[in-house]
């Protein structure tokens, strides 16, 4: 087995403020309306790339589908359960040539997010066999982050890790571990572990490649934990210099731009 770990600090997101960002995004969907197969805002503007091709707009069962696209690939999203006091369910697929996918998104609750479960599964092309199949699951458990974020100065870190994500392959499992802790005012340290180890007969091989790799490897994972971290503090920033009702707008903005055609998109 290898293990690769890295603390990093980035701004914090507090209960209140995340509540606040939430309850904006579910009135700005609950705010979206049928018009045909378009789901407009209430100015008008259609939702780019989101056609409602079956059922009753956020109903359980409605299905959108991004009409007039490649028709190499396809892709779907199903809504299982919509409840902005309860549950959020919802279901994507994706197909093409060269790949399938699968993911199914819960979050308690939407309004006022209490946890977050995604599950996730791909496949290569018909016939590709078992080593072009991947699974993962990721969950988020807002109480406990809160709680361990919340911690004494000095404190020992969480045991159980209030977010983690898993990778299943034929060749081997990963797992990710993210454990906040207090840093100055305003910041977390956040710890990052990730284990891999092969499976079954495999084992031996998977650790062998992972030795071989070695600095290379813990490099690579460091920047890119660093730049996650530079990402989300930026895209924080960016939101909370904006008042409600600007922050509304950019949303509304965002979502009914073609990426393809408007020049100067912002994004995060």
């Amino acid at each position: 087995m290898s293990r690769l770990q890295h603390t990093v600090t980035v701004a914090a997101l507090d209960r209140d403020r995340l509540h606040a960002y939430a309850g904006l995004v579910c009135d700005l969907v609950e705010s979206t309306r049928e018009r045909g197969q378009d789901i407009v805002l209430p100015d008008g503007r259609a939702l780019y790339g989101l056609s409602l091709v079956k059922g009753r707009h956020l109903a359980p069962g409605a299905r959108y589908e991004p009409l007039g696209t490649d028709t190499e690939g396809r892709e779907a999203t199903v809504i299982r359960e919509w409840r902005r006091t309860g549950v959020l369910a919802v279901e994507q697929m994706v197909w093409s040539p060269e790949l399938s996918a699968r993911l199914d998104v819960r979050l308690r609750t939407p309004e006022r997010p209490v946890s977050l479960e995604i599950e996730a599964r791909f496949r290569g092309p018909e016939g590709s066999g078992s080593l072009r199949r991947l699974s993962g699951r990721a969950t988020l458990d807002l109480a406990a982050w809160w709680a361990a974020a919340a911690l004494a100065p000095g404190a020992p870190a969480v045991a159980r890790a209030p977010a983690v994500v898993r990778l299943k392959h034929r060749l081997g499992v990963a797992r990710l571990h993210l454990r906040p802790r207090p840093a100055e005012a305003g910041r977390w340290y956040v710890d990052v572990t990730m284990t891999v180890h092969g499976r079954w007969l495999l084992r031996p091989v998977a650790a062998f490649a992972l030795l071989l790799a070695g600095v290379p490897l813990r490099r690579g994972f460091r920047s890119s934990v660093e730049r996650a971290a530079g990402r989300w503090d930026e895209a924080l920033g960016r939101v909370r210099a904006m008042e409600r009702d600007e922050l509304r707008a950019k949303l509304a903005d965002y979502v009914v731009r073609n990426p393809e055609t408007d020049e100067g998109r912002e994004t995060g």
